[in-house]
Parts: structure tokens; sequence; C-alpha cells
């Protein structure tokens, strides 16, 4: 059980069904199921600040070039050559990590402040740090995993709906003859 979608779903139905068994009428049990939430959101930021900063210790300046390809939106645009550094790379995809943390705390202010669901409160807190701890950045600079297969950067991104339809996979090209045709054709090049 080594896939992450197959454990999410696992963990998600497990969360679900000993959620149903919570107390979630109780004011008091709110209030410990609010700061296990916020506990979990903090450890999550804490996790991600440290991997910024083993991140900037290591400070690996190794060059990266890759291909962006063209948005699935806006087939009239040309792929995009990117220079950048590993540390750099690792930087943004923290970065967007993060980020997409905070969009998590978002969502869960409206479902829980304004909507009055309190059983999300308690499967994303677990969910959040299961997130958090097999991210790619985590399994590079947490648990020390070797940059290859999946974590070769740059990163592989999920099969989505459109690629499912279209065939063609949307994740950034590194091969020598997709980066040079980049720099011929003049892709625009984006230095980071």
């Amino acid at each position: 059980m080594n896939n992450p979608a197959v454990t999410n779903l696992v963990l998600s139905l497990g969360a679900m069904q000993v959620a149903r068994r919570l107390p979630l009428e109780d004011p008091d049990f709110i209030t410990y199921l609010r700061i296990g939430y916020v506990a979990s959101q903090l450890i999550s930021l804490a996790i991600y600040w440290f991997i910024t900063l083993k991140i900037r210790r290591r400070n690996d300046l190794t060059v990266l070039k890759y291909v962006n390809p063209p948005s699935a939106m806006n087939p009239d645009a040309k792929p995009e050559l990117v220079t950048t550094t590993v540390k750099d790379y690792d930087l943004v995809e923290t970065g967007k990590a993060m980020r997409g943390l905070f969009m998590g705390i978002a969502m869960m202010a409206f479902l829980h402040g304004y909507l009055k669901y309190t059983q999300p409160l308690f499967i994303q807190g677990i969910m959040t740090l299961k997130g958090v701890l097999e991210s790619n950045p985590a399994k590079l600079h947490l648990w020390g995993k070797k940059a290859e297969g999946d974590l070769a950067r740059p990163f592989k991104t999920a099969g989505g709906f459109l690629e499912g339809i279209t065939g063609k996979a949307q994740g950034p090209q590194t091969d020598a003859a997709s980066i040079k045709a980049a720099e011929k054709a003049g892709a625009g090049g984006k230095s980071e």
C-alpha cells in the first residue's frame, strides 16, 4: 500500500467512520477539535519551514533546465524554457505547497466558521499532516530519499482530466531535444 492515492482513500474513509462516532454536538469536544486542527496546521507549517531551512542550508546550485508545456486552456501558447537551480526549484515547490496549505485553511474557515460543519475539522487535521509528510519536498529533505524516479526534478505532475481526454502528458519535459528546440525557438525562457 505504497500508493498515496490508495492510502488517502483508506485513511479518509477510516477517519470518516471515526468522526461519525465522535460527540460533535458537545461544545467542549468541538473546542478540543478546533485546537487539534489548529495544532495540525501549525505543525504542518513548521515542517515546511524546517524543509525551507534545510534547502537553504544545502544550497544546491546545480543548474536545472526543463520545458514547461503550453497550457491546455491556451493551445496557442508556446512551450516555455525554464532555467533555474535545484535550490530555487525546491524553494518554489515548497512555497506552492505552503500556499496550498493556506488555501485549505481558508476553505476550512468557510466550512466550519460559516457553514458550521465540524466533521471536516477532524478529517482535514489528519489528512493535512499526512499530505505534508508525503510531499516531494519532505521526501527529499526530511526523509533523505534520492532525487530519482518520481522524485527527479522537475517533479512529475499528476495526470488531470484534460490529459486523460487528449492523451498528451502535461508534465515538464527534460529531454535534451525538447530543451534544445525551446532554446532555438526562443520559447520565452524564464530564469528563476
